[in-house]
Formats: structure tokens, sequence, C-alpha cells
């Protein structure tokens, strides 16, 4: 890990206050970073310190012996709350190749650990200070509520789900039972093959807890004008969402959008891609909202602000431009939000961010998308448009 240039009375004051994450047995060659920077770990680390307290996300990538080609793992992380001068203890767990922190509470331990901290000062390296700045503005919505009531219950963030059979079929008769070939010549093509695998499920506890979002966007019993009403303003299924998970402090949902592009951006988890668009969607569909929660949508804007200037260009080429779909989410956004009846605070913040993005991004607003189609609705069953 390299070094950070600062003034001498800064890094002290920093190393006093900061918080530190003792990290021990990480094998050499392991990529590790802490939340937008990430380095190879080397034969002298063994941790990080003078860490300003809040969010952080640590995560790393086990790596294969040479032997084995020196194959770099998926990404793991974790959300982490950390307070002035707190010392977090890890210990790494070569069976599991995952960081153990059950040491932490080991308060003898961490008390000699503490104790030692300044003969262990050069193996730690600082706080990479110069993503701060990035850092703050991609979490500021988000708290240490949000996150853990987020993140997987296994407490670790998985670029690839850990996935299980959802049936155990141990025995011929049983994979029998379920039409499934006991070996693979039975298997005509590749299609039929595939189709033949058994279902897979992810396994309990490493699934993201992320809000759920409405399958229907109308009440119960609507009307087919209030049906169609609800499929153009998603206002009442962003309702029932705050209500759920969000009641007392709605604006939290600004902290779970951020948490799902973290996820993303540096945790490499797809689904979190997934759940960022749905709820970029409802925040952006919801007219009604937008004229009645004047906080949440300068909010939102804010958030939006940040995450757009902070990814790769050709993210937008390869995913998020996929369909028009995040220029026909901003532009039904813009078209709400810049209506009369809108607060004129939000109104010239959000024409001011629309004029941002047409000069950066080169996207325009105003014309007529090819996702603009009638919308098709799901009527109850039993009912007609007759």
């Amino acid at each position: 890990m390299a070094g950070v240039d600062m003034d001498p009375e800064v890094a002290l004051g920093l190393f006093e206050e900061g918080a530190t994450l003792v990290l021990l047995g990480v094998p050499e060659g392991t990529e590790l970073g802490l939340d937008y920077k990430s380095w190879g770990v080397g034969p002298r680390f063994r941790g990080v310190k003078m860490i300003p307290p809040g969010i952080h996300f640590l995560h790393y990538s086990s790596v294969n012996s040479k032997s084995c080609g020196g194959e770099v793992g998926p990404r793991k992380g974790l959300f982490l709350s950390l307070k002035p001068r707190e010392l977090v203890l890890a210990h790494w767990d070569k069976q599991e190749e995952d960081l153990d922190f059950s040491a932490t509470e080991n308060l003898e331990e961490v008390a000699r650990v503490r104790a030692g901290l300044r003969e262990l000062d050069p193996y730690l390296g600082p706080y990479p200070y110069d993503t701060l700045r990035k850092w703050v503005s991609l979490t500021d919505k988000l708290n240490q509520e949000v996150a853990q009531a987020l993140q997987p219950l296994s407490g670790r963030v998985c670029a690839f789900s850990d996935v299980i059979p959802e049936l155990q079929l141990t025995h011929t008769k049983d994979r029998a039972q379920q039409n499934l070939p006991r070996n693979d010549t039975e298997c005509q093509n590749m299609k039929e093959g595939l189709d033949r695998l058994p279902k897979m499920k992810q396994r309990e506890g490493t699934e993201l807890r992320f809000s759920e979002i409405p399958k229907h966007m109308y009440p119960p019993g609507a009307t087919p004008a209030q049906i169609t009403q609800c499929s153009m303003d998603f206002s009442y299924a962003l309702n029932c969402l705050l209500e759920s998970h969000y009641k007392d402090q709605p604006l939290n949902v600004l902290g779970e959008l951020q948490f799902a592009f973290v996820c993303f951006l540096i945790g490499n988890v797809y689904e979190a891609f997934e759940h960022w668009k749905s709820l970029l969607a409802l925040l952006c569909k919801s007219e009604d909202a937008i004229k009645d929660r004047k906080d949440l949508y300068l909010g939102l804007i804010s958030v939006l602000y940040h995450q757009l200037g902070e990814v790769p260009p050709d993210f937008y080429v390869d995913i998020v431009s996929q369909n028009n779909f995040l220029t026909s989410t901003l532009q039904d956004f813009f078209q709400f939000a810049c209506a009369p009846g809108v607060d004129a605070t939000l109104r010239k913040r959000a024409e001011k961010f629309k004029a941002h993005l047409t000069k950066k991004f080169r996207w325009d607003f105003d014309a007529d998308l090819e996702d603009c189609a009638p919308v098709v609705v799901e009527l109850p069953e039993g009912v007609t448009l007759d």
C-alpha cells in the first residue's frame, strides 16, 4: 500500500483519532480495498490506519497460489460503521478464504493489540484520503442502520451468488423421479441439458435484503381507470414501499439507492445494479410524490449527480444505456419535476441538473424516445375494459 503525503501534525491527529483495521494473516497477493481504492497485499501488510469515522466498505478477493495460476477469486465485502479511535481486529481464515472478525469480541486481545499500535504502525497502510471526497459523495445518505438492514445475514456482500440445488437429490432414483439425466449422454442437445439441470436457489442468509418493490403498482380493488393512472404515476407503489420499510425516515430510501450503487460499482454485484434500476425508476416515475416530497427529491438529485459523475464512461454504453433505460427514466423525472405545481426550489434544481447532464453526456431529454409506447396494464381477474 502506497503512503499518502500529508502534514506530519495532520497525520499524527489522524493516527490518534482515526479508526484502525488490524487484519492479520491476509495472504500476500490478496486484492484488498477500502471504499474507493484497492491494493495488492504485500508481505508487511497488517491493516489500515487513520480511517475517518463513518460508513466504509471493506472488500477483498482471495488469490490462488502460483501453482494454480494466481487466479483472483470473486470479490467479497462488508460495510463497517467505524467510530473515532475504534480498533477492529480480524484474522484471515485460510479454510474459508475470508476474514474472521470474531477476534474483535475478545476484549483482552483487542486491548493487547491496541497497546502495541505504535510498534504495529509501520505495517499499517494509511487510509486513501485522496479518494475520501468521492467516497463521501457516494454514501452521504447511507447510515449504519440502513446498511445493516440491507447487508446479507451472512455479513458478506458477494460478487457471485452462493447457490444450492432447490432439491437435494443424492440418489439416482431421486433424479429419475425429477426427470433428470443419470449421465451426460442422455441429453440430446445443450438446450435439453440446460432444461434438465436441477433448479438452484440462493443459499439462505447470503442474499442482499433490499426493500421489496410492490409487484402490483395499484391498490387492491382498483378500477381500470385507477390501474391506468397508477401505471403512469408510480406514487402509490412508492408510498407503499416507504410505508413498509422507511415509515419514520422516508429519506433513508436514498441510502438504499446508494447502498445498491456501491454494491454494484465496487462490490461487482450485478443484482444490486438491477435493484438500483428498479428503485430509481420507481422514484423518477412518481409524479404526485415529486410534488409532495420536496426533500426526498432534492436529495435524489444530489445522489444521482454524484453517482453519474463517478462511473466509468463505458458503463453507460454497455449497461445503463441499454434500451434507453437511464435517459427515458430521467426524461420522465424531468417532465414531472419541471412542471407547474412543483416546489420552486426543486423545479430550479431539476432544471439545472437536466442542463448539466445534457451538456456532460449529450443526452437529449426533450426528444421522443422509442420506449414511449402505450402502457399495457394488468387487470384484476374478471375485470374488462368494455
